[in-house]
């Protein structure tokens, strides 16, 4: 038997549409050439031309926030509480054992852009590709945002995964959940313009704000999700553990056992 991996996740890089722009990602690329001084700084004595080519290290400055690329959003992003008063829990506080289960995805292309996904929606698609969701089953939605990752529009793209829908997986024991776009919600400019046309607060990040009734972890700007069959796959999705933060990176990890 082998084992087979398939990337479902994007390369945190700047210059792109990948977040809003008060948090966009920055890197400063720090070539061989570039820290040679550095090297030497540290042993005294030492000259650049004693280096291999006069060659330091290659080092990158980062200035980025904890949901730039893809990550996992722990249940204290949503709210302070959880499971109805519960303190939420941060990312460094994630059960390791949500972090690595049975892969399902769910195909909701289909539906255009700011669509609310509803729990009818998820009982059609589970009942068409066979599955029976079981607890701690990673459910990953596969939307028309992921194709546009980086491009101008790519924040207006995908579905949103309602309040209703979210607690339909997580009433079944579905603790880690993941789409393509940039948010589990619907895009938040469609939100807002739904917001002034009803004026009903409760529109606003439904899909996360879901946790405080039942606490939920879910991934954002996964890849490479319309490579994935419907299930027989698992999911590995390790955060970067962050003291008392509201998300950490992942390398999130599709594995196939053929």
């Amino acid at each position: 038997m082998t084992r087979r991996y398939v990337d479902l996740s994007v390369p945190l890089e700047d210059g792109i549409v990948s977040d809003p722009e008060i948090m966009l990602p920055k890197i400063e690329y720090l070539n061989h050439k570039d820290t040679a001084e550095q090297i030497c700084s540290m042993f005294p004595g030492l000259s650049k031309d004693q280096l291999p080519n006069g060659e330091g290290w290659a080092v990158e400055k980062l200035q980025i926030a904890t949901h730039n690329g893809t990550h996992l959003d722990a249940p204290y992003h949503y709210h302070s509480t959880m499971n109805n008063g519960e303190r939420a829990i941060t990312i460094d506080e994630v059960p390791l054992e949500w972090c690595f289960n049975p892969g399902v995805k769910l195909d909701f292309r289909k539906f255009e852009d700011g669509y609310i996904v509803t729990a009818g929606d998820i009982e059609k698609e589970l009942k068409r590709i066979g599955h029976n969701l079981k607890p701690l089953d990673i459910v990953v939605v596969n939307t028309s945002a992921g194709n546009h990752y980086g491009k101008p529009d790519f924040l207006l793209k995908g579905c949103g995964m309602g309040r209703e829908a979210t607690l339909y997986l997580t009433e079944r024991g579905v603790r880690v959940t993941g789409t393509d776009a940039w948010s589990w919600d619907a895009p938040f400019p469609l939100t807002a313009q739904k917001f002034l046309e009803e004026k009903d607060p409760s529109v606003i990040w439904e899909g996360h704000r879901a946790g405080m009734e039942i606490g939920y972890c879910h991934l954002e700007k996964l890849t490479n999700l319309e490579d994935l069959p419907a299930n027989g796959f698992e999911i590995s999705c390790f955060p970067f553990k962050i003291k008392n933060a509201s998300a950490g990176f992942t390398r999130a990890v599709a594995i196939f056992e053929e």
